[in-house]
């Protein structure tokens, strides 16, 4: 009966015409400092524009100064045209005016303490699409005693406030050290969210998949920064940590060579079910 009603309404193309619906979403990876900012700034634009993308979320834990988010990193980044914002565990790291996490469209993990600033997630349209973005952080490895992020999950979902229906996309952000915690997410998770997608370890893996009910999976996203130190900062000081045991300012260059990291979704807003998911990686020299 749907097929028929949407033949007498589309014509003889109808199913030609329901493949160019498709949710366009962009993910970049964790910005980092100045250069991260500025590699943003000169790459998405464009690219937003060429690839029509509708919708872009980026990780901005380490954008200002490499370790947490203020309010004139965000609105820089905005203006860009990044739409809304995960964070991760540096997130309250920058500054103590956490009201940026009430103005903005940005989120902190939501298995921080219950009496964390801020909100970890977000139910918002995008031209009649709603869009359901989740943050949560892995306890693995992390230095805080954060809630379990998958009974967190469940409990979002289970959200009586939330709709069970027409949800166009449910994106995770994973922001985790170890990398069974997130492919367990991939398969906890699996036919009920779109796509699960980690951050945090600054180097894009090569696992980008999606499950047989549409999840698409990546187990890190990667960074956008500098390219040619350790993790978006300084080799020196980074080696010299390593030769000495003893800790080494974290420095972030301002220029250089620098790294965008990206995924590109493809969403079937009626069913929710990634169609694609396409890593992204271009560099570029930021004066």
């Amino acid at each position: 009966m749907f097929e028929n009603c949407l033949s007498r309404f589309y014509g003889e193309n109808y199913k030609l015409k329901i493949k160019l619906y498709m949710l366009k979403i962009l993910f970049v990876g964790d910005i980092s400092g100045r250069i991260g900012r500025q590699t943003v700034v000169k790459i998405l634009p464009k690219m937003k524009k060429k690839g029509k993308i509708d919708l872009v979320i980026a990780n901005a834990e380490n954008s200002a100064h490499g370790s947490g988010v203020t309010e004139s990193t965000i609105k820089e980044l905005s203006a860009a045209g990044i739409d809304w914002f995960t964070t991760g565990d540096h997130a309250f790291k920058a500054n103590k005016n956490f009201d940026v996490f009430d103005k903005y469209p940005l989120l902190r993990p939501a298995n921080f303490s219950i009496q964390a600033p801020g909100k970890g997630y977000a139910l918002f349209e995008y031209k009649n699409n709603r869009i359901l973005l989740i943050n949560l952080i892995g306890r693995v490895f992390m230095a805080m005693d954060y809630e379990d992020p998958f009974t967190k999950l469940d409990e979002i979902l289970a959200n009586s406030s939330l709709p069970k229906k027409n949800l166009s996309a449910i994106i995770v952000d994973i922001h985790g050290e170890c990398t069974a915690e997130k492919v367990a997410m991939k398969y906890y998770a699996d036919g009920r969210v779109s796509a699960v997608l980690g951050t945090h370890t600054h180097i894009m893996t090569a696992d980008a998949d999606i499950t047989d009910q549409g999840t698409a999976y990546i187990t890190d996203v990667g960074m956008t920064g500098a390219a040619d130190g350790i993790l978006g900062v300084e080799k020196e000081g980074i080696i010299k940590t390593f030769l000495t045991q003893i800790k080494n300012q974290h420095i972030i260059p301002e220029k250089g060579r620098a790294i965008f990291n990206a995924v590109l979704l493809t969403i079937d807003p009626a069913s929710g079910r990634t169609k694609s998911i396409n890593p992204i990686l271009k560099y570029i020299d930021i004066k």
